[in-house]
């Protein structure tokens, strides 16, 4: 049967996220993060369901609470209570294909971006969600492979876009470019892979997934990161992923219309490292593109730009700084669910 993964920006029955909670790496930081968290629901909530993992029944509450105060849309929301290791659900959560037409939950394997962190709640996560019919009735299909979701652009005509680095970091010894190739055409239906050798983010644990770094904005637009300060040490790197950019081809042959995206300014974590700021974290929902903000003075530029790729569509600032200091941005947080599981 043919596979397709469908591309962000076709219709969507809802976006996943899974709220933050003591038991998390948040804990130091719960005040600055959900604010985070209830604007980003209430923009969700406003154009689609938002479907909100909490960690247990008094967690669902607190965060119930929290969205009744922000003005949040309640009768778009439903908080299922699923226990969590983390909140990066883009990399966790069920990735849906369309199966001829019918949609299918692929729940990949999870190891916390190659054993750096614990993952064994995370990992279950698509499987509880399913038992508890969070997603509707929709069938999940386990798949023994690590993938995530946060690692692979797709345009929703068969065209993959991903880094080399991260997907061979998770191939498994032995694996080529070409076995991945393979899986990626026989589990999410890609036609075909473009494959990117350079760009990766200073504080980025998930060895370079792609939606910190490149965007399909429609079939022939991706926008990019690219860095305009030659003394930035992402400089070189930013540069020779540009020009991997510039070479590479649509389906019909023609080079892609590339939309360069802000640089904005350094920003460290408590401990001193370099934060991963990044407006390629951007997220597609129902008739909106949010876009991370970070209080630097590229934000406005960055509205506009996105907001331009997405004609149609109103951007909606989201501050993201707090989620920074966790090494992940708006994108990270959230798994769109297509409309085809709830509308079977």
């Amino acid at each position: 049967m043919a596979r397709r993964l469908p591309a962000e920006w076709e219709p969507q029955g809802a976006v996943l996220l899974t709220w933050p909670h003591p038991a998390s790496d948040w804990a130091p930081i719960l005040d600055r993060v959900e604010p985070v968290y209830d604007t980003l629901v209430k923009a969700v909530a406003a154009r689609e369901p938002a479907v909100v993992v909490c960690a247990d029944p008094t967690h669902a509450a607190h965060v119930r609470t929290r969205l009744e105060r922000c003005g949040a849309d309640l009768a778009r929301v439903t908080l299922p209570t699923v226990p969590t290791n983390d909140t990066w659900v883009r990399d966790y959560g069920p990735i849906t294909v369309l199966e001829d037409g019918r949609p299918l939950l692929l729940d990949f394997g999870f190891d916390g971006w190659g054993g750096k962190f614990e993952a064994r709640l995370d990992d279950a996560v698509p499987q509880r969600l399913h038992a508890g019919r969070a997603l509707g009735t929709t069938p999940l299909a386990t798949v023994a492979w690590v993938l995530e979701g946060g690692s692979i652009e797709s345009d929703g005509a068969g065209t993959i876009l991903t880094t080399r680095q991260c997907l061979m970091a998770r191939a498994g010894p032995g694996a080529s470019v070409a076995d991945v190739a393979a899986s990626l055409a026989h589990h999410l239906g890609a036609a075909r892979v473009l494959w990117l050798a350079h760009g990766e983010l200073e504080g980025d644990d998930t060895d370079g997934h792609v939606d910190t770094l490149a965007r399909f904005c429609d079939r022939s637009t991706i926008a990019y990161v690219r860095c305009d300060d030659p003394s930035d040490s992402h400089h070189p790197g930013l540069a020779a992923m540009e020009a991997e950019l510039l070479a590479l081809r649509t389906a019909e042959g023609a080079p892609y219309r590339l939309v360069p995206l802000p640089w904005p300014g350094a920003r460290y974590g408590l401990a001193g490292e370099r934060l991963p700021l990044t407006y390629a974290n951007f997220l597609v929902v129902n008739r909106a593109v949010l876009v991370p903000t970070y209080d630097d003075p590229a934000d406005a530029r960055a509205l506009a730009v996105i907001g331009a790729a997405f004609p149609g569509r109103e951007a909606v600032p989201v501050p993201s700084l707090p989620l920074v200091l966790q090494h992940g941005s708006l994108h990270c947080a959230t798994m769109q669910i297509p409309r085809e599981v709830f509308e079977p």
